[in-house]
């Protein structure tokens, strides 16, 4: 069995999503929701699942102590792979550096267009017809790592910015967890 921590920084609905998942098998274990912002919904969302959850706030410190905290966090709850869930900070190379397991992120374009906290919107301004999501393993850069799934629909062109928003969060709702589970078994030695 192996065990997830969230980041997220904002509402939470990816969380849920993978919360939900992630409680309808018995494969594996959500650890812990790590959060940056204080009073952030993602919070109340934990609480409502009866997730362990810690804000860990990067205000007033460095990143790498923020960081150090957090590393803490995820070896008390002996943490496999973390899963970025709307995790709107960049981690640095001291955590990538010490944190042995994978680190997922969602992002709302088809990488490698439209990296950067504008997805969505910058998808949208474009003329592109195929619009989607992307799961990457992270690395050092802003949104450089491989890609670990893919997903896209072909959008008509009369589509309003939250029509467009709407049918990004569905496919992130739906294929986020699959990407993470699919880590997770393979942390497991493939459980089925």
């Amino acid at each position: 069995m192996a065990s997830l921590a969230v980041f997220a920084s904002g509402k939470g609905s990816n969380f849920v999503a993978l919360a939900e998942r992630l409680r309808g098998t018995s494969r594996h274990r959500l650890a812990i929701l790590v959060c940056d912002v204080a009073g952030a919904p993602v919070l109340d969302r934990a609480r409502e699942l009866a997730v362990p959850a810690r804000c860990i706030s990067y205000r007033g410190r460095s990143r790498a102590e923020a960081e150090a905290d957090m590393l803490e966090a995820l070896r008390e709850h002996r943490v496999d792979a973390v899963a970025l869930a709307g995790f709107m900070r960049l981690l640095t190379p001291f955590f990538l550096s010490r944190f042995p397991g994978p680190v997922l992120n969602l992002h709302p374009s088809l990488l490698p267009k439209y990296p950067g906290t504008h997805g969505i919107e910058e998808s949208f301004r474009s003329a592109d017809r195929e619009l989607g999501i992307s799961v990457i393993r992270v690395d050092e850069g802003v949104d450089t790592g491989p890609v670990v799934l893919q997903r896209s629909f072909t959008r008509t062109g009369t589509e309003s910015l939250e029509e467009i928003e709407r049918l990004i969060h569905d496919l992130e709702h739906e294929w986020f967890p699959v990407a993470v589970l699919r880590a997770l078994d393979g942390l497991d030695g493939g459980a089925a």
